[in-house]
């Protein structure tokens, strides 16, 4: 138990994760984050992107978070998304198309705020492929 930290990821949806892990990476707003038992606390943003679990003697498990907050204890790594899928769940082809749509959306876009909107929708696009690309590295 002294070197695991609990890891819980939940969504709107439900809880996605809960287990635990000897190591934890989440995308956080300003850098990827590297979360180890015994870690001191901390609280922060997440940005789209995805988040590593590994465990002892257990394939690294990877999930996707829209964005969300962490908080971090000792023993304890609590992950709230806006929006989270385990990245064997997503679908490539639907994230292709969220892509297209939003790059076309950022191109015929003129309002500041319109074009912010269709950007953030990009990112999220993008790091859901990411997800799937990492994954489909791994097996």
């Amino acid at each position: 138990m002294a070197n695991t930290i609990h890891v819980d990821i939940v969504s709107a949806e439900g809880q996605i994760f809960s287990g635990e892990a000897s190591m934890v990476f989440a995308p956080g707003s300003q850098g990827e984050l590297g979360i180890a038992p015994r870690h001191a606390p901390l609280l922060t943003t997440l940005k789209a992107g995805e988040v590593r679990v590994q465990s002892e003697g257990q394939a690294e498990q990877v999930f996707y978070v829209g964005g969300g907050v962490m908080e971090v204890q000792p023993h304890q790594v609590s992950v709230l998304a806006d929006t989270a899928a385990r990245a064997q769940d997503l679908d490539e082809a639907a994230a292709v198309a969220a892509r297209q749509r939003a790059e076309e959306a950022v191109r015929g876009r003129t309002d500041k705020m319109e074009i912010a909107e269709a950007q953030a929708e990009l990112l999220r696009a993008v790091a859901q492929l990411k997800a799937i690309q990492s994954l489909r590295k791994k097996r």
